[in-house]
């Protein structure tokens, strides 16, 4: 075997570290996302979100996540301000939005959409001012099960009429087929 010469072996270590340094910038330079365990409706380039819409038979037309998962209103929340945060939040997942997203409903859609910034500093899509979440409990689009959810959770219906203290009015979802719920859960909503 032949023996390497010294310069060439310096040359060798130089462009190792060379190439080692030029993945590190470029690894640094790449934006790594964090998962903060809530579902992020987003678009390539954080430009916008467009949500859809689904009809029901029985709960009419409501609002859609991108993935086609139903969106869903509190009605504990007050205008522009979220109620669920905490182990309620983990429940009822915020739909969020990248800061300054332009966001898109349906054609049949009457309200309008915006966006706020939670107490815990993520911004989360509303419509007539009401913030709009997932629930955990629905596995595929479609899924409906938290309509009703303890008198207090209901779809978001597309004509931007909600139900207000647990009473469903004419434009919004009827809850009649929903259990009561325990004292618990009422207190707290979720």
């Amino acid at each position: 075997m032949r023996p390497i010469s010294r310069p060439l072996s310096f040359a060798g270590v130089a462009l190792g570290a060379a190439l080692i340094a030029a993945a590190c910038s470029s690894a640094a330079a790449t934006p790594v996302p964090v998962d903060t365990g809530t579902p992020v409706a987003s678009v390539a380039g954080a430009a916008g979100i467009t949500l859809a819409s689904t009809t029901d038979p029985t709960l009419g037309e409501y609002l859609t996540g991108q993935n086609g998962m139903t969106l869903y209103v509190f009605t504990t929340d007050t205008p522009d301000t979220s109620a669920c945060s905490g182990t309620c939040a983990t429940s009822w997942p915020p739909l969020v939005a990248p800061a300054g997203a332009t966001i898109t409903g349906p054609m049949s859609a009457t309200g309008t959409f915006a966006t706020i910034t939670r107490s815990d500093g993520i911004v989360q899509v509303t419509y007539n001012h009401m913030p709009l979440y997932y629930f955990s409990g629905d596995s595929k689009a479609g899924d409906t099960t938290g309509q009703g959810k303890n008198g207090v959770w209901f779809v978001a219906p597309v004509s931007g009429s909600v139900p207000s203290g647990g009473a469903a009015t004419s434009a919004a979802p009827s809850t009649a087929a929903t259990p009561a719920p325990s004292t618990a859960a009422t207190a707290s909503g979720y």
